[in-house]
């Protein structure tokens, strides 16, 4: 049966959230743009970010629920791993996830009016996989970032979620773990999926809840004996998607 939807979220989504979110998303971009101009690649460029991504969700009358924080150090390198239930994955992660981070992202939002540019200003990597040598050329770039002290967040499944159930995950991700020899944070984000699922425009207020498991070493891990290591991770961020 066809869900209906709620007719105050249709009105509040259509006359306050979307209007209102265009308008901090512009504010947002023109402020990194100006910020990493003025200061370069440093935290406070990514402040005009995090208070974006707080505002959105706090905006979609979301409440948000984090826990293993101390399990990282903010100011070391990771590769972090997260599931993909939605586009609210973007908010939870720039708003609550302390690192210097970037993210490697689809090449065409590298087109979108002030978003694209602001995203390259801060460094975050647009990956073209049209062929194997662009998408290899993205990685590099990556790593030399790595090996700079910044972190980097990908979503190994590679695209959201349709069913709410976790997908397979790519190697990619893992390549580039073992290749620098950094530990693996694996990240759940639970209720995403729920409070904006696909082909929805309207979003559902409720609790979203991101935890962050325990970093994984890849020490002694190579391109060869990666699965289990793939399966474990995934196990981990599963694993509160079942309770």
């Amino acid at each position: 049966m066809k869900r209906k939807n709620n007719p105050f979220l249709i009105c509040y989504s259509l006359l306050i959230f979307y209007p209102i979110a265009l308008i901090i998303t512009f504010l947002t971009s023109v402020s990194t743009i100006i910020f990493s101009l003025l200061i370069g690649d440093r935290k406070l460029s990514y402040y005009p970010a995090i208070i974006w991504s707080r505002l959105i969700c706090a905006l979609a009358l979301l409440k948000v629920n984090v826990s293993g924080l101390e399990n990282y150090d903010p100011h070391k390198s990771y590769i972090f791993i997260a599931n993909h239930q939605s586009i609210l994955d973007i908010f939870l992660v720039y708003g609550w996830l302390d690192s210097r981070f970037k993210w490697i992202m689809k090449k065409e939002i590298r087109h979108i009016p002030l978003v694209g540019k602001a995203c390259e200003m801060v460094g975050h990597i647009f990956i073209d996989r049209s062929s194997a040598i662009k998408a290899k050329k993205s990685i590099d770039k990556a790593e030399v970032l790595l090996r700079n002290g910044a972190s980097v967040v990908l979503f190994p499944e590679g695209s959201r979620t349709r069913t709410g159930d976790l997908q397979k995950f790519k190697r990619g991700a893992f390549f580039l773990a073992t290749d620098l020899s950094l530990e693996v944070v694996p990240i759940t984000i639970k209720g995403a999926y729920q409070a904006w699922p696909p082909r929805s425009i309207f979003i559902k207020p409720g609790s979203i809840e991101i935890i962050i498991h325990s970093p994984l070493s890849t020490e002694g891990l190579t391109h060869d004996n990666l699965h289990e290591f793939i399966e474990q991770t995934r196990n981990i961020i599963e694993q509160p998607l079942l309770q």
